[in-house]
This record gives C-alpha cells, sequence and structure tokens, in this order.
C-alpha cells in the first residue's frame, strides 16, 4: 500500500515517515504534486536486484546478437512516440 505525505508533514514527522516506509512505499508531495518516493532498504535492494538481472539480460542478448542496429534517423523515429506521450502527460496535468 502506497501513502502520501506533503514535504512538510514528512520534515515535521520524519521518524514516523520512516516507520511508514519500512511497510510501503511512501509518496512525498511539494505543493500538491508528487516529487518523492521513500522506501524501504530492502525494497531499494529487491528493486535493485531487479534491475541487475534485467541488465544482464540485456547485455546476454546483445552478445547473442540480438539486437536492432538504427541509424540516426530510425532513432529519431523511435523517439517520437516517447516525445508524444510526454506532451499529452504533461498538457494533462
Amino acid at each position: 500500500m502506497m501513502q502520501s505525505l506533503s514535504a512538510h508533514d514528512a520534515k515535521a514527522r520524519f521518524g514516523q515517515l520512516l516507520d511508514t516506509a519500512r511497510r510501503g512505499l511512501v509518496v512525498i508531495e511539494r505543493h500538491g504534486r508528487a516529487v518523492a518516493v521513500v522506501l524501504s532498504k530492502e525494497d531499494f535492494d529487491e528493486l535493485n536486484a531487479i534491475k541487475l538481472e534485467w541488465l544482464r539480460t540485456e547485455i546476454a542478448a546483445v552478445e547473442r546478437g540480438e539486437y536492432t542496429d538504427y541509424d540516426a534517423a530510425g532513432l529519431v523515429q523511435l523517439g517520437e512516440p516517447v516525445k508524444a506521450n510526454g506532451r499529452r502527460t504533461r498538457a494533462a496535468k
């Protein structure tokens, strides 16, 4: 379960924030906008392990020759949907 706290409350109740983070993610908001996430050391370690395993899988695929070679124009084309999605996300806020 994820909880949210204002930056002011997180600062004022830091000990409580740490206890809450041990049970689940805590989103810190500033001016009503999420700016940070506090999580337990165990959750952090687990996320890093997942990330490391994913990177190892990707490296192994590249070593086997399983990749797509893009030229500059192809990279620009590949990035267009990402940029468009970012514009939509900003406009929705």
